[in-house]
């Protein structure tokens, strides 16, 4: 009979830890990957662009077009957007009323730089941690980028909702600057 050595016992010490949590898994004692996922459902978010410099006459991101995602720098798909919020950027001025302390105002220094929020719908693996879009969480702070035929804006994501068999309705917003 052969002599056993140092490798022949490495080995098979791995072949019964392998068949151990084989049996744990197979018993659902153990958790995997796809056991965490708790639903699937339709989801909105909301994609805060800062400091957007648009210098012509509409927003270039329009409601019920199709916007190509990308979050964290990897590509993602194109998804539809439910509505679309811009606003030229504003500055307070004193005033002298009582009731009022300050009016706001469209900042004549920055004429064409606007803030905008662009509201995108997908469908999400829902889990613990909250909604799960192409492999990355859904949350709020998350860099994303949107990116158009004649545009690529980044943002960071400012809402999320978790939708459960409700119709979404579109908004409606006016794409109109100003």
């Amino acid at each position: 009979m052969k002599k056993i050595n140092a490798v022949d016992i490495i080995i098979l010490v791995g072949v019964i830890i392998a068949l151990f949590v084989g049996i744990i898994t197979t018993k659902h004692f153990r958790q995997t990957a796809d056991k965490q996922i708790e639903a699937t459902s339709k989801i909105t978010f909301q994609v805060f662009l800062r400091g957007v410099t648009v210098t012509g006459e509409e927003f270039p991101i329009k409601n019920n077009d199709k916007t190509f995602i990308t979050i964290r720098n990897v590509p993602y798909t194109e998804l539809k957007v439910l509505s679309v919020k811009s606003e030229s950027r504003m500055t307070a001025l004193p005033t002298t009323k009582v009731k009022e302390q300050y009016i706001l105002i469209k900042d004549p220094t920055q004429p064409a730089i606007y803030d905008a929020v662009v509201t995108i719908t997908d469908v999400a693996k829902i889990t613990k941690d909250g909604a799960v879009v192409g492999g990355n969480k859904i949350k709020m702070g998350l860099p994303v980028t949107l990116e158009g035929e004649n545009y690529k804006f980044n943002g960071t994501i400012s809402d999320v909702k978790v939708i459960s068999d409700v119709k979404i309705e579109d908004a409606g917003e006016n794409n109109q600057i100003g």
